[in-house]
C-alpha cells in the first residue's frame, strides 16, 4: 500500500487527537448531565447548548436574571444552570453554601478567574493549593494591628481630600458622588499598598490611573464574551490589543516601585523595619507599606518572595483593595440619604465620640462607633461589593443530599444569600440594628459573607471596614446627606464588582453644628 505523504499523515494525526479530545469532552459532559440530573434547575435546558439561549448577555440583564432565579427556587436549596456545556451550580442557601465555604478541598476559583492571571499572575486571589495556603500564611502578619494603625493615618490624610473636594457641592444640585469616593480609595490604596501618592483624587487622567480602570473594565467584558477567551484570539481584536497596552502601563509602574523600595531596604541610612511596623535606624520615620512587608516576608523554610511573587501580590491587593471598599462606602451614603432616622442617629454618636472637633479618626474612635459599623454592615448586606463568587470543584461532594461532581463550577450569589427572609425579615428594608450583637446571637455563621468565609476568606476586611468606617465618619460630621434616587435607577450590575450603572447622586448640607 502507498504510504501517506508526511503532512497528509500529521494532519491525520493532529485529526485523530482533536477527535479524542472532543470525544472524551462529549464523554464527560454526558457524565455531568447524568449525574446532575436530580438536581432542580431552569427549563427549557437542550443538549449542548443547556440554558444559553434563555441567559441574558449583558451584565445588568444577567444579574437580574440570576436575582429572579435565585427568588423563583428561593425554597429549594440550590438551582443547576448549563451554559453550554459546562455545569453551574447556583447558591443562596446557607446551608449548601457552608458545605463548599467551609472546606479546605474546595478553595479553587472557577475558570472565568484565569482572565486576572495576565495582570494579577497567581497571587492570592488566584492561586490555589500548596502556593496560596504558603502564599497565606506569609501575607496575614501585614494585617497587624500596629500596621492598620499606621493605615489608617493614609486614611484621614485622604478623607480630608474627599472632604473638602464635597464642599463645592454644599447646598447645589445633586451630583453622582461615586467617583469621588473611588478615587479616594484608588489613593488610599496606593499609598499603603505602594507607599506611593499618585494623588488620584486631584489628577484623574493619571496614565496609572487610566490604566488601572480600563483594566478592570476590559477584563468584566472579556469574561462576558465567550469569543474573546482564547488568548491567539483575543489579541486579533482591539481590545486584546488595548489590554495588552494597558497591563504594560501597569507592571511597569509597579516594576519601578518594587525597585525603589528594595534599594531602601538595601540602604542602611534608612533603617529597617521591627515586627511591629516600626523604623528603626537612623533614617527619617516612615509609614510602612504592604510593598515593603512582602520584601521582607519569609516562607517556613526562610525563603524570600522574588520580584515576580511580590508583584503579584501588590497588583492584587491594588485590585481588590480599592472598587469594593469604594462601593460599600456609596451604598452606604445612599441607604442613609434614604433613611433620614438613621442618619441623625448615626449624626448623635458621633458628636459624642468628636463633638464638635474636626480632628483624625482614631482606632479608639472606631471602637466607639458601634451604630455607624452596624450601618456599614447592613449595607454590605443589602449591596455586597462582590455579589456573586465561584468556585470549580476539585472532586465530588453532596449537597443536601444531591451529589456533585467533580468539574462543576459552584456560584455563590451573595446578593441573594444576603436577603434569606427567614433570617433577615423584610430582606429589602434598610434595618442597621439586625447587626447589635443580640440580634447576630445564633444567626447562621454563613448567611452573611460579604467578605466570603471558612479558608479563602478576604485577608484584608479588617482593612476595609476600617476604611469605610473612618471615612463615612469624616464625610457625616460635616454633611447631611439626601438622596432621591430610586433603587431601580441605580442600574445595578453584578459582574466582578456590585457597580451602579448609572452612579450614586445625592444631594449634600452641612451641618448646623459645623462652620466652615
Amino acid at each position: 500500500m502507498e504510504a501517506l505523504p508526511r503532512g497528509a499523515g500529521l494532519a491525520a494525526l493532529l485529526l485523530s487527537a482533536a477527535a479524542a479530545r472532543a470525544l472524551r469532552a462529549l464523554l464527560e459532559h454526558c457524565w455531568h448531565w447524568w449525574v446532575m440530573k436530580p438536581i432542580p434547575g431552569v427549563s427549557p435546558c437542550f443538549p449542548l447548548l443547556g440554558n444559553a439561549l434563555l441567559l441574558e448577555r449583558n451584565g445588568e440583564g444577567f444579574f437580574k436574571q440570576v436575582q429572579q432565579y435565585s427568588e423563583e427556587f428561593r425554597k429549594l436549596p440550590l438551582l443547576k444552570l448549563w451554559v453550554g456545556p459546562l455545569p453551574l451550580l447556583v447558591l443562596y442557601d446557607p446551608d449548601s453554601v457552608e458545605v463548599i465555604l467551609s472546606s479546605s478541598r474546595h478553595i479553587e476559583k472557577s475558570y472565568m478567574y484565569r482572565f486576572l492571571q495576565p495582570w494579577l499572575g497567581t497571587g492570592l486571589l488566584t492561586s490555589t493549593g500548596d502556593k496560596w495556603r504558603t502564599r497565606r500564611k506569609m501575607i496575614t502578619p501585614t494585617f497587624h494591628f500596629a500596621i492598620l494603625n499606621d493605615f489608617l493615618e493614609v486614611m484621614n490624610e485622604q478623607g480630608s481630600i474627599l472632604v473638602e473636594k464635597l464642599e463645592k457641592h454644599v447646598d447645589k444640585e445633586p451630583f453622582d458622588v461615586f467617583i469621588d469616593v473611588t478615587l479616594c480609595a484608588l489613593d488610599i490604596i496606593c499609598e499603603t499598598a505602594m507607599g506611593r501618592n499618585v494623588g488620584a483624587q486631584e489628577n484623574k487622567d493619571s496614565e496609572y490611573v487610566r490604566a488601572l480602570y480600563r483594566m478592570s473594565d476590559l477584563i468584566q467584558q472579556r469574561q462576558t464574551s465567550p469569543w474573546l477567551w482564547p488568548d491567539w484570539l483575543y489579541m486579533l481584536f482591539k481590545e486584546g490589543r488595548e489590554h495588552k497596552r494597558n497591563l504594560k502601563i501597569l507592571h511597569n509602574f509597579t516594576d519601578t516601585v518594587i525597585a525603589e523600595k528594595a534599594a531602601e531596604l538595601e540602604n542602611p541610612k534608612q533603617g529597617k523595619w521591627d515586627a511591629d511596623g516600626n523604623c528603626e535606624g537612623s533614617g527619617p520615620q516612615k509609614r510602612k507599606a504592604f510593598l515593603d512587608m512582602l520584601l521582607s516576608a519569609t516562607d517556613e523554610e526562610g525563603n524570600k518572595l522574588n520580584y515576580r511573587d511580590i508583584r503579584e501580590e501588590v497588583d492584587t491587593f491594588m485590585f481588590e483593595g480599592h472598587d469594593t471598599t469604594a462601593t460599600g462606602m456609596n451604598r452606604a451614603l445612599y441607604l442613609l440619604g434614604h433613611h433620614p432616622e438613621v442618619q441623625r442617629k448615626v449624626h448623635r454618636e458621633l458628636d459624642e465620640v468628636f463633638g464638635k472637633s474636626e480632628r483624625p479618626v482614631t482606632m479608639d474612635d472606631l471602637k466607639k462607633l458601634r451604630y455607624l459599623e452596624s450601618v456599614v454592615k447592613e449595607a454590605l448586606r443589602l449591596f455586597p461589593p462582590v455579589p456573586l463568587f465561584a468556585r470549580s470543584l476539585r472532586e465530588d461532594c453532596y449537597i443536601k443530599g444531591y451529589q456533585v461532581p467533580k468539574g462543576t463550577n459552584v456560584v455563590v450569589v451573595t446578593y441573594a444569600l444576603h436577603r434569606h427572609p427567614e433570617i433577615f425579615p423584610d430582606p429589602e428594608e434598610f434595618r442597621p440594628e439586625r447587626f447589635f450583637p443580640e440580634s447576630c446571637k445564633g444567626r447562621h455563621p454563613y448567611v452573611y459573607v460579604p467578605f466570603s468565609a471558612g479558608p479563602r476568606n478576604c485577608i484584608g476586611q479588617r482593612f476595609a471596614q476600617m476604611e469605610e468606617k473612618a471615612l463615612l465618619a469624616l464625610i457625616l460630621r460635616r454633611f447631611w446627606v439626601e438622596c432621591c434616587q430610586k433603587p431601580e435607577e441605580l442600574g445595578l450590575t453584578g459582574e466582578l464588582i456590585l457597580r451602579p450603572n448609572n452612579g450614586i447622586w445625592i444631594q449634600l448640607k452641612r451641618r448646623p453644628n459645623f462652620q466652615s
